[in-house]
């Protein structure tokens, strides 16, 4: 209906401002990429490797090689989903789309639990292994301590100034990683590989049945860098053909280093050494037990560096995993969107950067006076990440019954037909493989257990209340249109 008014000349006509959406830049490519995800998978070594050992003894070499072939798997699967759709989110993405807004949340609550401790844990562990250039870094609890949260208020100042700048660390910190690692790898068979002690110790060592299948479900934690290039998709030159390459990169140089420490360590060591003098330390157990002093003696400083730089990698790769991971749940209103705030200068999300840089300095607090605080982290670890990899995998199988028609520019193949639908047959046992393991994780371990249910709980209520006060549904599918672009 027509008025009749109109503006006079001096009047003045209020116009609503121009809200601007900033977004982040892909500048990444395959080398960035495979140095962030390896600072997850290759800095756990330096505690899964006697974590494992504890209970596997003799098995050790064997229980990570089952959950390497799982590692496997669960790779393959973020990158047929990743090439799907190119976005940060991971599991929490291809839960969304697999299924509804509700499971992509519990994906990526579970994994924001994951990544919370990969940057405590990581950042604690420096000042330890930094401790044989300065001993009161891994004396002194409150020494080390302080390093720690310096160290991740340091790395979420450089992530907020930009991605590109903390990739150049990763790149080049882990290239003298990989070469320390292969060439501790290769000393270690030529002056400490004993087949015959080797298999002595495997098979005078084995565990029970019990102790075997817990040392798996422990080595499991032991690969959890695949979701830090999912989340770096969105940031990505040609993330459908990168992300893959990457992937694919880093199972290979994963399973090579790991069975190669893993079976020179047990040369080095016994089962009950590993177990024991050597369980925080496994590495430098190693370089210790070399029998030529000037080997020792060059490749015990060497450890040292390899530790705290591909821990810090570690660190890095937290923070930017977590920090993508809330932008992207709150881009699909799944959080408060405060959370997807980008900087304007810097296209980063600088919110969730510093948010969750201090919540992972106040997790560092109990390190000034309790002794158990890094078994505690180390308790927490798997919760989060083997939930995520199990809707990891029961997303892709999903979208390949619901929404076959989708492009994969990757295709997971060993298929399996089923009424029809092609099911990837890597993702089927990948799925029920790590749900048994979780579920011996939850029963076995108190601490993980009622932390990681606490946590969930609280994220649930969060997502609850949200989205009623938003007036969104709880379980919302997502439209067609954007499952499909």
């Amino acid at each position: 209906m027509d008025t009749g008014w109109r503006p006079k000349p001096g009047d003045k006509v209020f116009r609503p401002p121009r809200v601007r959406r900033y977004r982040l830049r892909r500048v990444l490519g395959v080398a960035a990429l495979f140095s962030a995800g390896y600072g997850n998978v290759g800095s756990s070594i330096y505690y899964a490797l006697g974590i494992v050992a504890v209970v596997a003894m003799g098995a050790t070499p064997i229980a990570l090689g089952v959950a390497g072939i799982l590692f496997i798997f669960t790779a393959l699967t973020y990158a047929e989903g990743t090439a799907m759709f190119p976005e940060a989110g991971g599991s929490a993405s291809f839960a969304r789309h697999g299924f509804n807004d509700l499971v992509g949340f519990i994906a990526g609550w579970a994994l924001m639990l994951s990544y919370i401790v990969t940057i405590s844990i990581s950042a604690f562990t420096i000042p330890s292994y930094l401790g044989f250039f300065w001993e009161p870094l891994k004396e002194s609890p409150v020494l080390g301590t302080a390093a720690s949260m310096v160290i991740i208020l340091v790395l979420a100042v450089l992530n907020i100034i930009g991605v590109k700048e903390t990739s150049i660390l990763n790149v080049g910190a882990a290239i003298i990683d990989i070469a320390t690692q292969v060439s501790l790898v290769v000393i270690g068979f030529i002056l400490l590989f004993n087949p015959s002690l080797l298999f002595h110790r495997i098979f005078d060592n084995w565990p029970s049945t019990e102790n075997l299948v817990l040392g798996i479900a422990l080595a499991a934690i032991a690969y959890t860098g695949i979701e830090t290039m999912s989340q770096m998709a969105e940031e990505t030159r040609q993330p459908e053909k990168k992300v893959p390459q990457a992937l694919v990169l880093m199972i290979v140089a994963v399973l090579v280093i790991f069975a190669g420490i893993s079976l020179v360590s047990l040369s080095a060591m016994s089962p009950q050494e590993l177990a024991s003098e050597w369980s925080r330390d496994p590495v430098a157990g190693i370089a210790a037990s070399l029998p030529l002093a000037l080997a020792a003696i060059i490749l015990k400083p060497l450890v040292a560096i390899l530790a705290g730089t591909i821990l810090l990698i570690a660190t890095n790769a937290g923070l930017i995993g977590i920090s993508r991971l809330t932008y992207s749940l709150a881009s699909h209103k799944l959080q408060p969107s405060a959370l997807s705030r980008v900087h304007p200068r810097f296209k980063t999300p600088y919110v969730a950067i510093t948010l969750f840089s201090i919540v992972g300095v106040i997790i560092l607090i109990p390190g000034f006076f309790a002794v158990d605080a890094f078994r505690n982290l180390g308790a927490l670890y798997a919760f989060g990440s083997l939930l995520a990899f199990i809707l990891a995998h029961a997303s892709i199988i999903s979208l390949r019954v619901t929404k076959p028609e989708l492009p994969r520019l990757f295709k997971l193949g060993w298929n399996i037909k089923v009424r029809g639908r092609e099911l990837p047959l890597t993702a089927v046992l990948g799925s029920v493989a790590l749900t048994v393991i979780w579920f011996i994780v939850l029963v076995t371990q108190p601490y993980s257990r009622w932390a990681g249910l606490v946590w969930m709980l609280a994220g649930l209520t969060i997502y609850y209340f949200y989205r009623r006060k938003a007036q969104l549904p709880l379980a919302h599918l997502p439209r067609q249109e954007e499952t499909s672009k």
